[in-house]
């Protein structure tokens, strides 16, 4: 099987059906061992039928004891051979299938790194998690058909050779038998393909919507959304259900096909032979193996239709894996050189304009239209910003990343030690880590730790508190001591004393580096050289904290409130905003609820 270290290679994206072409011809050794393997147990099975035939008109009926004593040791060889070969089959295509999972997977997260941010922009969390959780097994069961589907069609065509010998007009039936079941089976297999596509689509919005619920729970609530987001996911809660029971009806039409037909299909072979037999056309032992023959054909005509089953959910989820595959990421058509030293970022959007080496914050009555701005800043969306007087598009993106660093507050938090989470690859000494530590107000956080910081911690930081994660990230932040850090709402989970003591801290830890936050909170503004304060996404006016307040009212307005207040609408500022898939504060009152909800 693939290694974890090892290329998974160039998958084909030009469909379904290619994908799974890849995947096979990936391991063809392999592939091609499962085919043969799979081929040679059902052709053993079905040599059964006629040593038993022989045992019966060569020893049992003519009381040839040395006969009959010849074939049945026969018949015993092939069996226990029979049973290892069974054993190596399904061994080979249980690797053929982890094979195919653990390389799909691996294409599927290099594609998401490949993508960076832009990929929660190109698709939705829902759709991601559905490909994840889902497509990928599917897809590695569609594989099936390299082992027994392989050798179903091998032994359907020996059984109808062996019965030629026996009876023309046995054979003709048998060999009429598989255009039949293709005929049958056939529209359904199209059938399920469209409902099963319908299916996961469905199924990829209400995982989003689950997503979109959790995160923001608190602010729905205190909004009173909360009850037009149940509906909605109500509502597409039934709609999955329905589209669940299509799923259904022609699978169940299709497995009881692939349980009806060889039913139907061995009564009537054996219906014919007995008729036959009793015509003085047939021996007892030809009956015998004209029986056996179509009863061992019961299982590969059963595993057809499987197969044909499995292939078709296959494909359904190969085309979505596939569909991922082909989003690229934003062009970098940068050639320009960044600037040799520190230099103002200037978004004319907005009018924000940000001086090196100061720490500015941006205030918005609505935060969205602040995490914008460092949007546009940090170069995650189209903009005319400048960077020294160059546009930054026009930059090299390696350059711009290397630079200037956004700081999310619901960054990724990877599973690892703590050091690993905050450090990264390159690490950093004791010395650096307890001074971010220390701006970061996370001392605690690493005291409240059984190994300090080498902790292991969850994956998201689940097993820390939102409080804890939060100061995590900005310790992850300044460790990388970027030249420009841009800080989306890096204390709004944090109490005032926390938060106080980061606002301090963090001037003094980012001396002479450039440094941008979000926040409408006085603790942290207070602390700023330059306070932006936006209105509707542009600068409405700008200056130090305390001669904000003292001459624009609506910044007042927003940024000392009445603590009541924040009780009364669930701890919100302003209403909510929908960042990332993520609830978080912004719009006003319900009507935003139903906006997003559109």
């Amino acid at each position: 099987m693939i290694d974890a270290y090892e290329d998974p290679g160039t998958p084909d994206r030009r469909g379904g059906a290619r994908y799974l072409w890849w995947l096979v011809c990936c391991q063809p050794g392999r592939s091609v061992a499962g085919a043969v393997l799979g081929s040679v147990w059902l052709v053993l099975m079905a040599s059964a039928p006629y040593l038993l035939s022989k045992a019966v008109d060569e020893g049992l009926e003519p009381g040839d004891t040395a006969a009959l004593a010849g074939w049945t040791t026969a018949l015993f060889v092939v069996g226990a051979g029979n049973a290892w070969v069974s054993i190596m089959r399904h061994r080979t295509m249980t690797r053929v299938r982890m094979d195919a999972n653990f390389r799909t997977v691996k294409v599927v997260v290099g594609q998401a790194v490949r993508l960076g941010a832009a990929l929660p922009r190109r698709v939705g969390a829902g759709e991601v998690v559905t490909v994840g959780v889902g497509d990928v097994g599917t897809v590695a069961s569609a594989l099936t058909v390299i082992g027994p589907g392989v050798g179903s069609l091998v032994v359907y065509v020996v059984v109808a050779g062996l019965l030629l010998s026996v009876s023309p007009l046995l054979a003709g039936v048998v060999l009429l038998g598989m255009p039949v079941v293709a005929v049958l089976v056939g529209p359904l297999m199209a059938r399920l393909q469209g409902a099963e596509s319908e299916y996961r689509e469905r199924q990829g919005v209400l995982t989003a919507r689950i997503g979109d619920l959790a995160g923001g729970l608190r602010v729905l609530n205190g909004l009173g959304g909360k009850r037009l987001f149940a509906d909605a996911f109500a509502r597409d809660s039934q709609r999955l259900r329905a589209q669940g029971y299509r799923v259904g009806s022609v699978t169940s039409w299709m497995q009881a096909l692939g349980v009806g037909l060889p039913t139907v299909f061995l009564a009537v072979v054996t219906w014919l032979a007995a008729r036959l037999a009793a015509q003085g056309e047939l021996t007892v032992g030809e009956l015998v193996s004209v029986y056996g023959y179509v009863a061992v054909l019961v299982g590969p005509v059963a595993f057809l239709v499987e197969m044909g089953y499995e292939l078709s959910r296959g494909v359904v989820a190969a085309r979505r894996v596939v569909r991922l595959l082909r989003l690229e990421p934003e062009p970098d058509t940068g050639t320009a050189e960044a600037p040799a030293e520190p230099s103002v970022l200037e978004d004319p959007a907005s009018g924000v304009r940000v001086a090196p080496g100061r720490l500015t914050a941006l205030a918005g009555a609505r935060p969205a239209d602040a995490a914008e701005v460092v949007d546009r800043l940090g170069r995650y969306t189209p903009s005319d910003v400048t960077w020294g007087g160059v546009r930054l598009d026009a930059v090299a993106l390696e350059q711009v990343r290397a630079r200037i660093l956004v700081a999310d507050n619901e960054a990724d938090l990877f599973a690892g030690s703590l050091r690993e989470v905050v450090g990264g690859r390159r690490g950093r000494s004791p010395e650096e880590e307890r001074r971010a530590l220390r701006a970061a107000a996370a001392e605690d956080v690493v005291q409240g730790l059984p190994e300090g910081l080498d902790s292991p911690v969850a994956a998201q930081g689940r097993s820390l508190s939102g409080g804890q994660r939060q100061r995590v990230r900005l310790v992850r932040a300044l460790l990388a001591d970027p030249e420009v850090l841009l800080a989306v709402e890096p204390t709004s989970a944090l109490d005032a004393h926390t938060e106080a003591a980061i606002a301090g801290r963090l001037r003094a830890a980012r001396a002479g580096r450039t440094t941008v936050v979000t926040s409408t909170s006085p603790l942290l503004l207070d602390h700023a050289d330059t306070v932006h304060y936006l209105v509707d996404g542009k600068v409405a006016a700008s200056g130090p904290h305390r001669s904000l307040l003292a001459t624009e009212p609506g910044y007042r307005a927003l940024v000392a409130r009445d603590p009541d207040d924040d009780e009364d609408d669930g701890g919100a500022s302003g209403g909510v905003k929908v960042r990332g898939g993520q609830a978080a504060p912004g719009a006003e009152g319900t009507e935003g609820v139903e906006e997003v909800l559109r």
